[in-house]
């Protein structure tokens, strides 16, 4: 999945949702059409009341120390009979829980609350939902798909948000057709007020199912809604290049560019990167993509937003050997080789070396290469062998092509090799 946005948790953000501890007017119901049956509520002391309140004021207050001096004894049941003060006391802690970034203590005794199974409805379903943000926020959505789906049943209530939620989980579950539905179906409910994260959810789960216009498309809107918005801009190329426009996406970017909204550097990377899969996949323009390449990264570096790192160098080098400028991509790879965590560009570099006849340089590189760890052992032997010879040592030529004979991927090369060369069996 390429998607990390998760949609707020708009209910959790601090605020204690269930307070009401006295009779009040008649307030509508937000949940008329519930199927629960309201329990009776047995709060009947006044004591318990003002503890409650003032416990659960605490809470939203920040004071978290007095809110748990008050409130764990009634979470207990031991400063009360009352299992609604009971239940109240527990969604006020699971609350501070959450806050503290302990989430699976915060379900734990949110569900604890929710279990006791007396609360009203309204209460009850709004803390029902806070319940599915929370296994949302910890990762459970399986989990939060169910307690989704209960929500809505007993509660018989649609909404936006819940329908973006659901799209939320689907994606992350990876059911790409039921994220679409759900994102739909928000976007089109009358309480809608749309959010940036729902196209992204829709575009990736478009992306996933094939759908790639579909995905382009959405992005496109999305910029042309937001043209100022790098979030929109990176989406938008995203999604062209998901369905492999890369023209379109190098133009879109370029645009970006133009317009100064490229302020990260992954930007350039991309883009860069862009240009020499397009010209990977269209030889007449390879060259000059690859100037092009080149140039944007030299901007972004030139700008201070680029940074010198192995990644950056090795695309550099990329560049200049899909352009054919030998030197530059040798003096490229050279530059990252000491930045890199394993000899993959190290063994780049005695490639290139061995191709201008730099022997002596190349058989060092080759050794440096396997020293820090490369994935084709065999290839790596094979560079170092090829140097060897170069310098006209051939015992050490052979005795790395023995090393290549012994990888499984170059084990024919090297033994004809060294068949040629009269030693083979």
């Amino acid at each position: 999945m390429a998607l990390a946005t998760a949609i707020a948790l708009s209910l959790v953000s601090g605020a204690v949702v269930a307070r009401d501890t006295k009779p009040q007017e008649k307030k509508e119901a937000l949940y008329p059409n519930a199927t629960r049956t309201e329990p009776k509520l047995d709060l009947k002391s006044e004591k318990d009341q003002k503890a409650i309140n003032e416990g659960l004021d605490a809470a939203n207050n920040g004071e978290k120390d007095k809110a748990l001096q008050i409130l764990q004894p009634l979470a207990d049941g031991s400063a009360t009979s009352s299992k609604y003060a009971q239940a109240l006391a527990l969604q006020g802690i699971a609350n501070l829980k959450y806050n503290d970034g302990d989430v699976k203590g915060a379900i734990t005794t949110l569900k604890q609350a929710l279990d006791i199974g007396v609360m009203p409805n309204d209460t009850y379903f709004q803390l029902k939902y806070m319940y599915t943000q929370f296994l949302v926020a910890d990762e459970q959505y399986a989990q939060a798909l169910q307690s989704l789906q209960e929500w809505r049943n007993e509660g018989k209530k649609e909404t936006a948000d819940s329908y973006g939620l659901e799209g939320n989980i689907d994606y992350r579950l990876e059911k790409y057709p039921e994220a679409i539905a759900a994102i739909t179906k928000a976007k089109s409910m009358p309480d809608a007020k749309p959010q940036g994260s729902w196209d992204q959810i829709l575009a990736a789960s478009y992306a996933e199912t094939g759908q790639g216009d579909k995905a382009a498309e959405l992005a496109a809107a999305e910029l042309a809604k937001n043209p100022n918005d790098p979030t929109a801009l990176n989406n938008a190329a995203s999604a062209l290049i998901q369905a492999q426009k890369y023209p379109d996406a190098i133009k879109l970017m370029e645009q970006g560019r133009a317009a100064g909204a490229f302020k990260d550097e992954k930007q350039y990377v991309n883009l860069a990167k862009v240009y020499l899969i397009d010209g990977q996949e269209h030889g007449d323009r390879q060259e000059a993509n690859a100037s092009k390449a080149a140039a944007v990264l030299d901007d972004g570096m030139a700008k201070g937003v680029v940074k010198p790192s192995a990644e950056v160098y090795k695309l550099q080098g990329d560049a200049a050997l899909t352009g054919g400028n030998e030197a530059a991509a040798l003096a490229a790879y050279q530059k990252a080789a000491p930045l890199a965590k394993d000899g993959e560009i190290t063994l780049s570099v005695a490639r290139l070396q061995l191709a201008k006849n730099q022997y002596a340089a190349a058989e060092k590189s080759a050794t440096d290469a396997i020293s820090k760890g490369v994935q084709h052992k065999g290839q790596a032997y094979m560079v170092r062998a090829e140097a060897k010879r170069g310098q006209k040592n051939k015992q050490g030529a052979i005795a790395d092509m023995k090393l290549a004979a012994q990888d499984p991927e170059t084990s024919a090369k090297a033994n004809a090799w060294l068949k040629t060369a009269g030693t083979g069996k």
